[in-house]
Order: C-alpha cells, then sequence, then structure tokens
C-alpha cells in the first residue's frame, strides 16, 4: 500500500487531533463572562465555539483533495479495527462512498482520532517518529 496523501500531511493532522482530543470542556455559567475573570487557574483552556484548534483540522482537510481525505478516513477505519490491513482497497472503496456522509465530517466526528491515524499508520509500518513536530 502507498499513499497519495504525504505522511507529513497525516502527521499533521494527528498533532492537531491530539491538541483537540485534550481540551477541556468549557463549563458555562450566566455569571463568567470571561475566563480570565474567574478564580479558576484552568479556566483559559478551555474549549470555546471559536476554538483554533478545530478550525485548524477543518483548513488542513480543506486543503486536502478528496482522494487524499478518503485515504485519511480509510486509514483511520484500519487503524479502529474496522477493516484489517488486507481490506484496504475495500476500507477505500467504502470511505469513497458517494452515498454515505462526507468523509470530512466522518473524521471531525471520530472521537479518538489521532489515536486512529496513529494505529492506521503502525498497521502498514509507517510512522510519524522524526516527522515535523513529532519525535
Amino acid at each position: 500500500m502507498e499513499l497519495s496523501v504525504s505522511l507529513e500531511a497525516v502527521c499533521r493532522l494527528i498533532v492537531r487531533a491530539r491538541e483537540l482530543e485534550a481540551q477541556v470542556p468549557a463549563i458555562e455559567t450566566d455569571e463568567e463572562a470571561d475566563p480570565s475573570d474567574t478564580d479558576d487557574p484552568l479556566a483559559v483552556i478551555e474549549d470555546s465555539a471559536d476554538d483554533s484548534v478545530e478550525a485548524e483540522i477543518m483548513a488542513l482537510l480543506d486543503d486536502m483533495p478528496d482522494d487524499h481525505i478518503v485515504e485519511v478516513l480509510a486509514l483511520a477505519w484500519i487503524g479502529r479495527g474496522t477493516y484489517d490491513v488486507s481490506e484496504w482497497e475495500d476500507a477505500l472503496e467504502d470511505a469513497g462512498d458517494k452515498d454515505a456522509e462526507d468523509p470530512t465530517v466522518q473524521l471531525l466526528d471520530m472521537p479518538m482520532l489521532a489515536g486512529y491515524l496513529d494505529a492506521g499508520l503502525a498497521a502498514f509500518d509507517l510512522s510519524c517518529d522524526g516527522i515535523g513536530q513529532i519525535d
């Protein structure tokens, strides 16, 4: 199997997905207008509707051609165990199914995307070690 999407692009997506997964859900109260005004020093790292990490993930996916997004989704499915490595072609075909939900939406809705992509790469003896920000 050879990916047409670059390993660097997948690794950037993994980094951003990890950042998104690490965020603390925002706790909304009527009393707090500004998170920095609270007694909670961690309030400023809470997730909010205008979050830049999610926007970065969207930008990464928006910059990818459709066939690359399909490959990323198939890779995540391999990592999740939905498909076996030997079923790569089937995973690609199902990820590109025009009657199914948009692959970008499926990726954004995947709760453990970073881990699934890591596992998918590992299934094909690929990794992000030594690529960009990942050690």
